[in-house]
């Protein structure tokens, strides 16, 4: 099978594990569909690259340092065969649950496929995230990078497995249930009636009518990023091998 891969992408799978400061410069990479690839630009120069040329889909695009920094992560779990798929799913908790802040991003075209509401935990916080949790019946949500899983039939019907790559920060997600599933909750009409958005028991819930496109389109081994500024670490420290 033929895959088509972009230079931003080639250059990331070759380089991405060297310092970002010094990184070289990238004389000749010859892939099927590619004769040439010469840059000196920074990893953040490239990524704000991909990040100008990104079609919206008539959508609003995250704001550039979340985008950046799910970028590396994307990247480099591509590198190391921990994720599969050109799909890269962005959260920004930072920003209000009154706001659509996921994002479903097909890497290969650059393209925004989805933008959509997305719940937080009930003892994250009210409107706005505040409060992060690794721990059983926390009712909390966890930051991170995530590997996603597999599709199965739960109480909220149609549901998606997702695995925490990061030691102490997430990797209880799948021991404590978080996966991604629709709900009532998530939707305009609950935000006119409360005030917010309503709120999970630590997963990242989606709209009803969006979570079946949602979930097929980004399961088996896609990249999800759950951002918010509290994070002070690099993925590195605290990836699981």
């Amino acid at each position: 099978m033929i895959y088509k891969i972009y230079p931003l992408m080639v250059f990331f799978l070759l380089s991405f594990g060297k310092d970002s400061k010094n990184t070289p410069e990238l004389k000749s990479v010859r892939t099927k569909g590619i004769a040439k690839v010469e840059t000196n630009l920074s990893v953040e120069a490239r990524i704000e690259n991909v990040y100008n040329t990104l079609n919206p889909n008539n959508c609003k695009l995250p704001e550039l340092r979340t985008f950046t920094e799910a970028v590396k992560g994307f990247y480099l779990l591509k590198e190391r065969g921990i994720v599969q798929k050109n799909i890269l799913t962005l959260i920004d908790f930072s920003l209000s649950s009154n706001t659509k802040r996921l994002w479903v991003i097909d890497m290969t075209t650059n393209t925004v496929l989805f933008n959509s509401l997305v719940a937080h935990g009930r003892n994250t916080g009210e409107e706005f995230a505040s409060a992060f949790s690794n721990l059983n019946s926390s009712f909390k949500s966890s930051l991170g990078f995530y590997a996603t899983g597999e599709i199965y039939q739960g109480k909220h019907g149609a549901s998606l497995r997702l695995d925490g790559l990061e030691r102490g920060l997430n990797d209880n997600a799948r021991e404590r249930g978080v996966v991604m599933h629709g709900a009532d909750y998530v939707s305009e009409s609950f935000i006119r009636d409360h005030k917010r958005l309503g709120r999970s028991q630590g997963c990242p819930a989606v709209p009803v009518e969006l979570t079946d496109e949602i979930i097929q389109t980004i399961k088996d081994k896609s990249c999800l990023y759950i951002y918010h500024p509290s994070r002070s670490f690099t993925m590195e420290e605290r990836l699981i091998s």
